[in-house]
């Protein structure tokens, strides 16, 4: 990326707009850090501290100049069940564990992977998480008293009325101002941040985690690690295609990859929670004219000290308007354009879709939904691509059969090939033609192999040719039917 724009031009060619940006997303990550804090769990300074360390890192060290890295939902919904069984210090070890390994990812370039996921399933995962955002919020609403539905109503209102009037300032950051002042004018009696935990009076310190560094504890973290890499990486890289088509500028992909890590291992030993790039929030910072590494650079910055030095304000935000906030999060991120693309989309295509949603909603892991996405993706396409082989069989010279296979030959299409021939009803010679086709694995090579030999059986004379390059190289590492016996196979 700094070959392309010079690291002075990366920080200080749009200073204004990136300063100017970076306050107003700071105003706005606030409620949502406190949120995730909650989601998780904990108390709310560690989303705080999570999101100034993370975006301070991501601002130096990150691939993408204009996009904005913090606690995010996504990561939040993993850690919930850790922080229950196992407590706060794990909620560090597995942040700082899975900044390693996310590390790790960008040292080997699996970040290459990303295109390996299709639509179908980065949709289904986008749809997944704004169904896990929305069901966070019910225990905040079931069973609350009528002032709770009260002020959330009020607050969704003014999320959603008050950009029609004006968009100088998050409609999100006017709720919560405006509810927290109607709320303590009327002695509401809701339940506030306040009651959650402890606001921060001080900045984040180093530390190392209070835990017991034993195999045992490494079994306990490593599958949430692993996870929060996961679902850290596809988050942010997919963030960062939304800012690329925003801006047309390119992603240093792995250097991403690798800052994502490193903001994720500094957060672990600053009390932070693991974290990653924001959809809604990079989007808010580009279209608010933020393109730098300054924007990301104010916005922890700001947002660190707005919550040291006005923790009291910050603790009498009535949780009903922070409910108002994650259902919007939840509504903006949801892919509501899958309901229209079912009547256009391929079938296939929709039951990726709903089976990413589906797994992922049902296990609450993001990372199993994407794989399960993944995998009905390979399933599909194997079997597509295994329909078109064809075995045409042609006898139009006396003693001579010869067999013309069109189509690519592999693990899903080997069983369909090799049933292709007939063993019983065989003449002096057969001819396989396979200039028409692709072997691609040791299953098409086994295939042939097996068609060779049965054929030798009985009593057949075997030459296969046409193989092109590629097909023929493999064949040749790999074939049995070469060895010994009448009519050794040749021709290519």
């Amino acid at each position: 990326m700094s070959a392309i724009y010079p690291l002075r031009e990366q920080w200080f060619g749009n200073v204004r707009g990136d300063v100017l940006s970076g306050v107003l997303v700071a105003l706005a990550l606030i409620p949502e850090a406190i949120a995730f804090s909650i989601i998780a769990g904990v108390d709310p300074k560690v989303g705080l501290y999570a999101s100034f360390c993370i975006a301070v890192v991501t601002s130096i060290a990150g691939g993408r100049p204009g996009m904005i890295s913090a606690a995010t939902g996504a990561m939040a919904l993993v850690m919930v069940d850790l922080v229950r069984d196992h407590g706060l210090q794990y909620l560090f070890a597995a942040t700082i564990l899975a900044g390693v390994l996310q590390l790790l990812a960008a040292a080997l370039r699996l970040n290459s992977l990303m295109r390996f996921v299709p639509r179908s399933v980065v949709i289904g995962f986008v749809n997944a998480l704004a169904i896990l955002i929305f069901m966070a919020q019910l225990p905040e609403l079931i069973g609350m008293p009528l002032p709770v539905y009260a002020v959330c109503a009020a607050g969704l209102a003014i999320i959603y009325l008050l950009p029609r009037i004006t968009r100088a300032v998050p409609s999100a950051l006017v709720a919560i101002v405006v509810l927290t002042i109607a709320v303590s004018l009327l002695g509401l009696d809701i339940r506030n941040v306040g009651d959650m935990g402890q606001m921060p009076d001080s900045l984040p310190a180093f530390f190392v985690p209070d835990i017991a560094w034993t195999w045992e504890t490494l079994r306990i973290l490593l599958p949430v690690s692993a996870t929060l890499a996961v679902v850290g990486l596809l988050e942010s890289l997919m963030t960062a295609q939304i800012v690329e088509d925003m801006t047309d500028t390119p992603t240093d992909r792995r250097r991403e990859s690798a800052g994502q890590g490193l903001a994720n291992v500094v957060t672990g030993f600053f009390g932070g929670m693991a974290g990653c790039a924001m959809i809604g929030q990079s989007v808010i910072n580009v279209s608010s004219g933020g393109r730098g590494r300054l924007s990301c650079l104010v916005a922890g910055v700001v947002l660190l000290l707005l919550v040291v030095y006005a923790s009291e304000w910050v603790s009498m935000i009535p949780m009903a308007a922070l409910v108002a906030v994650m259902i919007m999060v939840s509504i903006g991120t949801f892919h509501w354009k899958s309901f229209r693309e079912f009547r256009t989309h391929p079938r296939t295509a929709n039951l990726i879709m709903l089976g990413t949603v589906i797994v992922t909603v049902a296990t609450r892991d993001l990372a199993m939904g994407v794989l399960a996405g993944v995998l009905l993706t390979a399933v599909s396409f194997a079997r597509r691509v295994s329909a078109l082989l064809e075995v045409r069989s042609d006898d139009s010279q006396p003693g001579i059969r010869t067999y013309r296979v069109h189509g690519q030959v592999f693990f899903a299409s080997a069983v369909q090939f090799a049933n292709s021939f007939d063993y019983l009803h065989t003449p002096p010679r057969v001819v396989i033609d396979l200039r028409d086709a692709h072997l691609w694995d040791t299953s098409a090579v086994a295939a042939l192999d097996r068609v060779v030999l049965k054929l030798r059986r009985h009593g057949a004379e075997v030459e296969v040719v046409g193989l092109n390059e590629a097909s023929g190289l493999l064949v040749d590492r790999l074939q049995t039917h070469r060895a010994g016996g009448p009519g050794a196979a040749g021709g290519h």
